[in-house]
């Protein structure tokens, strides 16, 4: 019969079959390392074209620098590594992938600080192994604060005074330079005391700092001038109503007499004539 042939197949013919379906196994199980060998000559040659050019920080999925031209890549493997498109020449902890930022932002937390301003103790102060301060360096050091009369400074520094000391030559030089002045301590009391005080009260602590006879004349007779108008500021601020009874009248009068404002102007301001309640300084 011619039709069909029952010679078996020889070797040759079935060789080319096999060969075929090997070389295409072996092309699959090479492409991933073609993909990686053809990127790392891409990097390499950027690197030796460019050595002077700056290199940016690798990013997950960045090819090299940010200046260097994007070139057309294969399809990755199914396995991503975020290593395997970082820069070979540039350090690990460059091309580490970054941390996604966390989605709630952390509240700023303040704290006081450990390290607090210390009064210095009597111990301390007497310690003879401490360095001791100046006259004139606790008098600068007072006057820095506030202002002080000639009188009150000489008070606060007389516990300080030692045998070498001289307490008069120390002021006399405060008040030369400028530093210490009876008028500008008179001006601080008036200007702190006059809005809440009557002329006499004022007068009272002048007096009791010895700024002199000079300047407690002088300043009594400025605040002669404004008394009423202060005195009806402060009535009105605490009552704003003239009294209606005795009794509330004698309430208001004293109010004001104990913050220093003489009879004659408290009888001004309630309205109830020649009265001098001056002398009934009773707490309210």
């Amino acid at each position: 019969m011619g039709g069909r042939s029952d010679e078996p197949a020889s070797a040759s013919d079935i060789a080319p079959a096999s060969d075929a379906s090997d070389a295409q196994s072996n092309a699959s199980d090479a492409s991933p390392r073609s993909t990686r060998l053809a990127h790392a000559r891409v990097l390499l040659k950027q690197a030796t074209e460019q050595p002077q050019a700056p290199r940016a920080k690798c990013a997950p999925g960045s090819v090299g620098p940010a200046s260097a031209p994007r070139f057309a890549q294969p399809a990755p493997p199914s396995f991503t590594d975020p290593f395997d498109d970082a820069d070979p020449f540039e350090p690990f902890e460059q091309c580490a992938p970054e941390e996604a930022p966390s989605a709630v932002a952390e509240e700023a937390v303040f704290t006081r600080t450990s390290q607090r301003t210390r009064k210095t103790s009597v111990a301390e102060a007497n310690d003879p192994r401490r360095p001791k301060r100046s006259l004139k360096g606790r008098a600068l050091a007072a006057l820095s604060r506030r202002e002080y009369s000639r009188a009150e400074l000489s008070r606060k520094l007389s516990p300080y005074v030692g045998e070498a000391d001289s307490l008069d030559a120390v002021l006399d030089e405060l008040e030369r330079d400028g530093w210490l002045s009876n008028e500008r301590f008179v001006e601080s009391v008036v200007h702190r005391r006059a809005a809440r005080m009557g002329g006499s009260r004022i007068i009272g602590e002048l007096k009791r700092h010895a700024v002199g006879e000079s300047l407690i004349s002088e300043t009594a007779d400025k605040l002669a001038q404004t008394e009423t108008a202060r005195a009806q500021a402060v009535w009105e601020k605490k009552y704003g109503a003239l009294p209606e009874t005795p009794a509330e009248r004698a309430k208001q009068a004293r109010f004001l007499a104990a913050r220093g404002f003489s009879g004659g102007t408290i009888s001004k301001i309630l309205k109830g004539g020649d009265e001098d309640w001056s002398e009934e300084i009773v707490d309210d």
